[in-house]
């Protein structure tokens, strides 16, 4: 979370002179709509804090509680945590502006590599990301489609080779009729790939609806060509890969 935070700090116009109170909403807004945590705990709060190397506030349970009391009220409570009053957040969206649209996508992404456990792929996510803050979308794309069939094709090996192999015995459009280890795998088109996997039942139609467009995206990314790949179409071909295949399918 340190580097989405600090990301979201570094995107504030005037971030150095909000009070502890403004910042305290802002790690809030932050915490809930950026990485999309359903609220936020005091604890998580100060963390911001530290993360960004500022002072921490001296009670920041007291000073959410203060907006509870506010008219109108600037946060909702439940459970211990908070979240932000839906005029609170509108106006935050507002404040922070389109000139910041590229800082908060890249928080937005940074959320969900914080979603992966650490390892191989929550490491090679990163890398993906690191791409597109610098521009590189066409790479950024290429990786997260490499990451998302290489999870697929630990998930197979993990839990469902004996369907994957039974529907590939019966397909006589490739030349190997069973694998035992990632690099068989290699052996198989993506596209016939993304067919086995939904023969074998294990992923479900809307996601290989999902794989085929992505696919069709990743091969236009892969070669020289004149077609523009905007930020927008990275954040959505990485939003859905990590969400429908990544989290989805647990090794």
């Amino acid at each position: 979370m340190s580097d989405a935070v600090n990301r979201f700090y570094n995107s504030i116009e005037g971030a150095a002179n909000q009070s502890q109170g403004g910042l305290v909403e802002l790690f809030v807004y932050f915490l809930t709509v950026e990485l999309g945590e359903e609220v936020a705990t005091p604890k998580q709060i100060t963390n911001c804090f530290k993360a960004c190397d500022l002072t921490v506030p001296a009670n920041v349970s007291a000073r959410l509680a203060e907006g509870l009391k506010v008219k109108p009220p600037k946060y909702i409570k439940a459970n211990g945590a908070y979240k932000l009053q839906r005029h609170v957040r509108e106006a935050l969206s507002k404040k922070l502006g389109a000139e910041t649209v590229t800082a908060q996508t890249s928080a937005t992404l940074r959320g969900l590599e914080h979603k992966l456990a650490a390892g191989a792929d929550k490491d090679f996510l990163k890398e993906a990301i690191d791409c597109f803050e610098i521009g590189a979308n066409r790479a950024a794309i290429t990786m997260t489609w490499i990451l998302a069939i290489d999870h697929l094709f630990a998930y197979i090996l993990a839990h469902r080779l004996r369907e994957f192999n039974a529907a590939l015995s019966k397909d006589k459009g490739v030349k190997i009729t069973s694998v035992s280890q990632r690099d068989d795998f290699t052996e198989i088109k993506e596209t016939k790939f993304i067919e086995l996997c939904r023969a074998a039942g294990i992923v479900s139609n809307d996601v290989r609806k999902i794989l085929d467009q992505k696919l069709s995206t990743r091969n236009s990314c892969a070669h020289p060509s004149g077609v523009t790949v905007n930020k927008s179409k990275v954040v959505d071909f990485i939003e859905d890969l990590v969400d429908n295949v990544l989290l989805k399918f647990s090794v």
